[in-house]
């Protein structure tokens, strides 16, 4: 059969311009894509010949191979596969980006990133073609398995590709490469180098199923011994050496692998000398079947609350890589998560905007994040002390969950615990809270505060102290937010010691119903001139019932931000507005007493005013505040203990 001459269509020539004058800044891909179609072409072979046992075809040492070729600048990539036929490859070769060229152009046209425009390669078939991004012409040949004739393709990417049928072709496929000049300026790398080779294999192409494999570089002559040895043992070439590990520990049987080697590649992809705390599997089958290792790490990295920590797992499709910290799988609470996933449904479409659409990804990012949470449950109930070291590790941002993720809130609830009151080093959970609590309570009391310590001298926890009532210790930034979120747990309403009017409802209260009324009565001149005095900075003076120590306290009115909350969102550069708090006093103490009295007696209450006013700086400190001018605060301080000397 004589060589035919045919010419590209006008989708098609646009495409091999693309490839020839390539924008991608990674080029490296090409060999992404080559081994890709290789090991599918094994994969259909395998198929074929569990199908039809009379298919004359040798299936005994299936394999990728790569040849190097310096001299002439040449790459090869071949396979002992499928292979095509005459008019397959007219098919699927000449005319394979009639079907999506032009949808692919226009996806191209709108990518927004390198990593968008990468990997958009691997879309709609054109992978093949990518071999023109290093290449000046590509020739390709063939022979089906059980066919006895062959077929040449070959292209300079100018418009037109030859066809022609050849004697002699080997099983399978291989695509020669006459490689373009080396370019480092436009990252067009040697690719005759071996290094170069085994440095892409290892990072696409670990995880392919077949052996992908080398020549070994023949060692350089020594001496004469070597000249001697010709035509005998010394001539022999060196054994082909095997790029890739061919190990998916994800896709083996848990049986099949040890310990070791699930840590080995946690270390590899998590770029941590430590060992996993947990190892997580997981198998989906059915219509869109997907596997995934993924690894609960011992210790948070440094980096974990920065933008600019990378978060993410390791996608391939059917063991080819695709990408590092794909984000669209796991929710951001989850970001210390490592891991890979493999879907055997996707295409090679790597593009992240389009991940982020996908509905299979979505459905695939719930499950995971379902089968993460459900893990950490059975850990807390099997193994509450890797349990305590995750929670240590990672409670604070897997509560952003809370505030992020309504649907999982029940989920996370029930695996979070938080310090309470009712044990010095033991936390405790909603659950184990309610069932404590005491008869007649119907609210879940916490307190948030920079450390336990900060919170257990805070004057709002006197009276809960006193009467031996239960207050959670809430020490982490999202604490603030994600009570506010919840809201409540089995019925129960979540309230901040301090915030709002307190009633605990007690029997035994020291101040009787009426012994109340008569201290309001007693005070109200006080507390309203103190409300004039400090208009500016307090919403009202009122006396408290949470207070049994401390002269003073101040607090957030209900439904108010607390003073934490909104210095947490100036930080993040969101302006509130700054709510007014509520001073209270203890009418019981000593120094809230005199002043009443004093302010009774006087009628120059201009000592008064100030006193009023370092009431409220005390109350402020005493809860890790500070007043809103310390110089002036410090100076009246100092003024007053020089007189009381």
């Amino acid at each position: 059969m004589p060589t035919e001459t045919f010419e590209f269509q006008v989708e098609a020539r646009q495409l091999l311009q693309l490839m020839i004058h390539s924008v991608y800044s990674n080029k490296d891909v090409f060999l992404r894509e080559l081994v890709s179609n290789a090991s599918d072409a094994l994969d259909k072979l395998r198929l074929e010949k569990l199908k039809d046992d009379a298919l004359d075809a040798d299936v005994s040492d299936l394999h990728v191979e790569i040849d190097i070729d310096k001299d002439a600048r040449t790459l090869t990539v071949r396979d002992n596969g499928v292979g095509m036929s005459y008019d397959e490859v007219g098919q699927l070769i000449g005319t394979i980006a009639n079907s999506g060229t032009a949808k692919f152009l226009q996806e191209l046209r709108e990518a927004k990133d390198a990593a968008g425009e990468e990997g958009l390669i691997g879309q709609f078939g054109v992978g093949f073609y990518s071999g023109f991004m290093v290449a000046d012409e590509v020739t390709l040949v063939t022979r089906r398995a059980g066919e006895g004739q062959g077929t040449r393709w070959s292209s300079r990417g100018e418009g037109t590709y030859t066809l022609e049928a050849v004697d002699g072709a080997p099983q399978g496929t291989s695509v020669t490469l006459h490689l373009k000049p080396a370019d480092p300026e436009n990252q067009l790398h040697d690719y005759t180098s071996p290094w170069k080779i085994k440095e892409i294999i290892k990072r696409y192409s670990d995880f392919i199923t077949w052996p992908i494999r080398m020549a070994a570089e023949a060692p350089a002559a020594t001496g004469e011994g070597d000249q001697d040895a010709e035509g005998g043992e010394g001539d022999k070439a060196p054994e082909p050496e095997t790029l890739n590990s061919t190990k998916a520990l994800w896709a083996r049987s848990r049986d099949e692998v040890s310990e070791d080697e699930y840590h080995e590649l946690y270390k590899h992809i998590g770029h941590d000398w430590r060992e996993p705390l947990e190892t997580i599997r997981l198998q989906a089958e059915g219509t869109f079947e997907y596997q995934a290792l993924l690894f609960l790490p011992a210790h948070a990295p440094h980096d974990l609350f920065t933008r600019e920590y990378k978060r993410g797992v390791q996608l391939y499709v059917k063991r080819v890589f695709i990408m590092d910290d794909c984000e669209a799988l796991l929710p951001p609470y989850l970001r210390f998560v490592k891991g890979v996933v493999d879907a055997a449904d996707l295409s090679l479409n790597v593009s992240r905007e389009i991940l982020q659409q996908d509905r299979q990804i979505e459905r695939m990012r719930r499950r995971l994040t379902k089968k993460v949470l459900s893990t950490v449950k059975e850990m807390m109930g099997k193994d509450q002390e890797r349990y305590a070291t995750f929670w240590r590790e990672f409670g604070a941002v897997l509560k952003e969950g809370l505030v992020t993720e309504p649907e999982n809130q029940e989920a996370i609830l029930a695996v979070a615990s938080f310090a309470s009151t009712h044990d010095d080093t033991e936390p405790t959970t909603l659950k184990q809270y309610v069932e404590r609590m005491k008869d007649g309570q119907d609210v879940i009391y916490y307190l948030t505060g920079e450390s336990r310590q900060a919170i257990e001298n805070s004057p709002h926890m006197e009276a809960f102290r006193d009467r031996g009532i239960e207050v959670l210790l809430l020490t982490d930034p999202v604490d603030e937010v994600w009570v506010d979120a919840i809201g409540e747990f089995e019925g129960k309403s979540l309230r901040s010691v301090a915030k709002g009017q307190l009633d605990l409802g007690s029997e035994d209260e020291k101040t009787s119903g009426e012994e109340r009324e008569k201290q309001a009565d007693e005070y109200a001149g006080l507390l309203g001139w103190m409300k004039e005095q400090l208009d500016e900075d307090i919403k009202d003076v009122r006396l408290s019932s949470r207070l049994t120590v401390s002269p003073a306290c101040v607090v957030s009115d209900a439904n108010d931000p607390t003073a934490a909350l909104e210095n947490m969102y100036r930080a993040m550069g969101q302006e509130v507005p700054r709510s007014k708090r509520i001073l209270e006093l203890n009418p019981d103490h000593a120094l809230v007493k005199g002043l009443n009295e004093a302010y009774k007696e006087r009628e120059d209450r201009t000592e008064l005013t100030e006193t009023a006013e370092l009431l409220h700086g005390l109350a402020l400190l005493a809860e890790g505040g500070q007043p809103k001018e310390p110089a002036r605060f410090v100076k009246l301080m100092a003024e007053r203990l020089e007189r009381a000397l």
